[in-house]
Parts: structure tokens; sequence; C-alpha cells
């Protein structure tokens, strides 16, 4: 079976940093471009941001530019997000996720999805 797991949530304080990892299991993701989205109560899922099959191809929401970093690492089938300075605003379910196209921001265009990862900032 296709797995996506995240790691590395947890609560930081306003202007600190966290990195997810999101780790693959079931089949290679090395064609696939990989996604990361989040959730907060009683909000929509959005994008937040995603790397193609070809590692230099990234996409990232305007509220995360210049604060987040997305990263894989093809031959450990993993893709990173490395969060810095970290908003209350960010506080929210982190999910990962796998599509066939090159960092696309539809939600509907990613195939695996894993089961999220809680990220709290404080204020």
């Amino acid at each position: 079976q296709v797995q996506l797991v995240e790691s590395g949530g947890g609560l930081v304080q306003a202007g600190g940093s966290l990195r997810l990892s999101c780790a693959a299991s079931g089949r290679t993701f090395s064609e696939d471009a990989l996604g990361w989205f989040r959730q907060a109560p009683g909000k929509e899922r959005e994008f937040v941001a995603a790397i193609g099959w070809d590692i230099l191809t990234t996409a990232y929401a305007d509220s995360v530019k210049g604060r987040f970093t997305v990263s894989r690492d093809v031959a450990k089938n993993t893709v990173y997000l490395q969060m810095n300075s970290l908003k209350p605003e960010d506080t929210a379910v982190y999910y990962c996720a796998a599509s066939p196209y090159t960092t696309t921001m539809r939600a509907g265009s990613y195939d695996y999805w894993g089961q999220g990862t809680q990220v709290t900032v404080s204020s």
C-alpha cells in the first residue's frame, strides 16, 4: 500500500522554526511532484508549497514566500518543509501529498495524502 507519513510538527513560539518531514512508502515518487497543504479548524485546506520531480522547480503560497523552503531527497523518497519566522497564523495541520503534475497548487491533482502533523505557533 502507498503511504505518506508526516512528522516534525509541534509547538513553537512566534519567530521560531520547525522542519517537517514526509516519508513515502509503497512505491517510488521520484517522478511525482510533492506538495504541502495545511488546514486550520474551520478553514479550507490551502496550498503551502510544492516541489517537482525536477528538484529545481518549486512553488510557494504568497503567505509563506521567503519564510518556508521545500526540498526533497529522491533517494530517500522523502520531502521536507523548513519553516522559519513562524507566525501564529501558520498554526494548522500540515499534510503532504503526491501529484502527477509538477508543483501544482490544485488539491484535486494530488493522488496520495498523508494524515497530517500538527503545527502550533504561540504569540
